[in-house]
């Protein structure tokens, strides 16, 4: 293939992605639910093909292309040959990469709400509303808590990555069988080796890789997030592109777990979202409803509650830095690029879905 003709089928390629975003937005009725049913089909056919090594392709994959890369180049520009054809080629696969992401999971992102597919009303909530919700799930998150594994000062114990990794990788199994829509591959989540530590210095836990159907996350995540983490990627795995939506899937997944571990791992997720935003909106009730367990059975729950708040807090603070907002503007822009107008703020609305739940038990 010529230099020509591999920039041809690059620009081919993006305009081909472009005009199927253009079709997806404004006629969605015309591809689902069809499109998400052979997209997971896809998805979960490369997930199992990869699954046959242990570690993340596409993480060493980009990190082999690039070293080949600046050889080839230094090669080049010793040599005094033009270097043309070979950013062709790495264009060529740059768009194919992308091309593979929109066209084969991405337009996931303009299906109908999940919320109809699995028989939720999700409406406006009041603050009232929203305090009850968040108050269900410290308690029952305080409940759990003393059974997680922990030191002697009460603080989580690290669990063994690649146990929890196949346990995720499941976690949708008995959800499959009430909502075919989460039924999909049950492959482990695999560990970021080579990117997971600048991800999370850009202020990311974790991504689905489209083009190998690998679903990625870091080795440190924070020991209170890590099941539920790792339920969330599964989730982008089985079709499900809204962030707000694969962090409700992740709590699905945790609280039908058996594993007390991803159990509280969703409750403490829940309750966390919940009262964010109940602090944004009602700083004083978010206040009274803490106080209000002191003298309780619950104290000592919610205190550990509260305290692997704090260390969650602590461990992703030391990756706080200017990366963190180079990677938050880029995600933001492929969100919204996608028709998720709330951007990166779309990981907190997933309360709506939250609430629902509360109200529907």
């Amino acid at each position: 293939m010529s230099t020509r003709r591999r920039l041809v089928a690059c620009v081919v390629l993006v305009v081909l992605c472009r005009v199927a975003q253009g079709l997806f937005a404004h006629r969605p009725s015309w591809f689902f639910p069809a499109y998400r049913t052979l997209s997971k089909v896809w998805a979960g056919a490369l997930a199992l093909l990869c699954s046959l090594v242990p570690f993340t392709i596409w993480d060493m994959g980009i990190l082999a292309l690039v070293v080949l890369a600046l050889v080839v180049l230094v090669r080049r520009l010793r040599a005094h040959e033009p270097l043309l054809p070979l950013l062709s080629w790495v264009l060529l696969g740059a768009s194919c990469t992308y091309a593979a992401f929109a066209l084969g999971w991405a337009l996931n992102h303009y299906a109908p709400p999940l919320s109809g597919e699995l028989g939720l009303e999700v409406r406006t909530y009041d603050t009232g509303e929203l305090a009850d919700a968040t108050r269900a799930y410290l308690e029952r998150a305080a409940q759990l808590a003393p059974q997680v594994p922990r030191d002697d000062d009460g603080a989580l114990e690290r669990q063994g990555f690649y146990e929890l990794a196949r346990i995720a990788g499941r976690s949708y199994e008995g959800l499959g069988e009430r909502w075919p829509l989460l039924a999909g591959p049950n492959v482990p989540v695999k560990a970021l080796l080579v990117w997971g530590y600048p991800l999370l210095y850009s202020g990311h836990t974790g991504i689905y890789w489209a083009a190998t159907g690998e679903a990625g996350v870091p080795l440190d995540c924070a020991v209170a997030d890590q099941p539920y983490i790792m339920c969330h990627e599964a989730a982008h795995r089985l079709g499900i592109a809204s962030e707000q939506e694969a962090n409700f899937c992740a709590f699905l997944a945790c609280n039908a777990s058996d594993d007390v571990r991803f159990a509280y791992s969703g409750y403490y997720n829940a309750f966390v979202y919940c009262f964010n935003a109940l602090w944004r909106y009602d700083p004083e009730a978010a206040q009274q409803l803490l106080s209000g367990y002191a003298e309780t059975d619950l104290a000592y729950g919610v205190a550990l509650v509260w305290n692997d708040r704090i260390a969650t807090h602590e461990h992703y603070e030391a990756y706080e830095g200017p990366f963190e907002k180079v990677g938050t503007t880029v995600n933001d822009g492929y969100l919204k690029s996608f028709g998720q107008a709330e951007g990166v703020r779309s990981y907190g609305l997933v309360v709506d879905y939250l609430i629902a739940w509360h109200q529907a038990a």
